[in-house]
C-alpha cells in the first residue's frame, strides 16, 4: 500500500494521522481559529510535534448548511501557508481540500502531495492536474452540495451504491493516467447517521477496489447522535473509537482535529498488531 506523491513515498501499510488545518472563519469544529496565517503555522506547528505525518488545509467549510466561497478568498485562505509550511516540514505530506481547479493549481505550484477533492471529481480537470503535477488525489464520496447534502440523503443500498460510485469514478482517473489515488467514504456528505453506520461497519468491501481508505469522522454530528446528544466540544472519545474501528476495518489514513489522541491510539493499533501478527 504504498503512493508516489510529487516523487515521494507515501507508504501507508500501517496507518497514519491526517491533521485537519481549517483556514476558514466558520467550520463546524474550529472555524474563525486559525483563520489568519501565524495562528494557522503555528497549530501545523502543534499538530506535526504531535505526530501528524499528513496535512490537509481547507479554506472554505463543507460543513452541511455552509455557503460557497469565492476562489480570490480561499486561495487567500491557503496559499500563504501552504508556501510556508511546505518546506518548513519536508517530511509531512500535505493536502489541500478544495474543489475548485485553480486554487488546487495554485496549491500544487506550492508543492502540495495531494489534492483533496470532497466533490467527488465534480471536476475531472483535477485529475489532470494531478497527473501534470505527479499528485496523489483523493476521491471522496458527496451526496449534493454541502448547502443541501443533509436534506434527505436516500439511497438504495449505501454501501455498494459507493462501491459503484468508487468503481467507476476511479476508472476515469485511471483512463487519464492517475494511479495515486486514495478513496473517501465521505462520512456525513449526504448520509444519515444509519448510512454512516453502514459505511463504517462495511469499510472492508471497497479494500477489494485497490485503493488506500481515508476515514474522517473526527466530532461529526454522527458521533453526537450516537452519545445522545453530545455537543461538539465532547466528542474525542467517540472520534477515537470510531477511528479506531475503521483502522481495524481497513481504514489506511485516519483524519482529524485531535491529533495527540489519534497518534495515541494509533500506536496502541500497532503494538497489538505487532503481537497478533507473531
Amino acid at each position: 500500500m504504498q503512493l508516489t506523491v510529487r516523487d515521494k513515498i507515501l507508504d501507508l501499510t500501517l496507518p497514519r494521522v491526517m491533521g485537519i488545518l481549517n483556514a476558514t472563519p466558520d467550520s463546524f469544529s474550529d472555524g474563525g481559529i486559525y483563520n489568519e496565517d501565524e495562528p494557522a503555522l503555528n497549530r501545523i506547528e502543534e499538530m506535526v510535534s504531535r505526530g501528524a505525518s499528513m496535512i490537509d488545509v481547507g479554506g472554505e467549510s463543507t460543513r452541511p448548511g455552509a455557503d460557497p466561497v469565492s476562489q480570490g478568498e480561499e486561495l487567500e485562505r491557503v496559499i500563504p501557508v501552504l508556501k510556508q509550511a511546505i518546506p518548513k516540514y519536508p517530511d509531512v505530506f500535505f493536502s489541500v481540500d478544495t474543489t475548485k481547479y485553480r486554487v488546487a493549481e495554485e496549491a500544487l505550484k506550492c508543492g502540495v502531495h495531494l489534492v483533496n477533492d470532497v466533490s467527488g471529481l465534480n471536476d475531472p480537470r483535477l485529475v489532470e492536474l494531478c497527473v501534470e503535477y505527479g499528485a496523489g488525489y483523493i476521491l471522496m464520496h458527496s451526496q449534493g452540495d454541502p448547502r443541501t447534502m443533509q436534506d434527505d440523503p436516500a439511497y438504495d443500498d449505501v454501501v455498494n451504491d459507493l462501491f459503484l460510485f468508487f468503481k467507476e469514478k476511479t476508472a476515469l482517473a485511471e483512463q487519464k493516467g492517475l494511479r495515486q489515488i486514495i478513496i473517501d467514504p465521505g462520512i456525513g456528505f449526504g448520509k444519515t447517521l444509519a448510512h454512516n453506520v453502514a459505511l463504517l461497519s462495511g469499510l472492508e468491501t471497497f479494500q477489494s477496489l485497490g485503493y488506500p481508505i481515508l476515514v474522517g469522522a473526527s466530532r461529526k454530528s454522527m458521533i453526537g447522535e450516537m452519545l445522545e446528544g453530545r455537543p461538539v466540544d465532547d466528542r474525542l472519545i467517540g472520534t477515537v473509537v470510531t477511528h479506531y474501528h475503521a483502522m481495524l476495518n481497513g481504514a489506511n489514513i485516519i483524519r482529524v482535529h485531535d491529533v495527540k489522541e489519534a497518534v495515541d491510539s494509533l500506536m496502541i493499533y500497532k503494538a497489538l498488531k505487532r503481537v497478533s501478527s507473531h
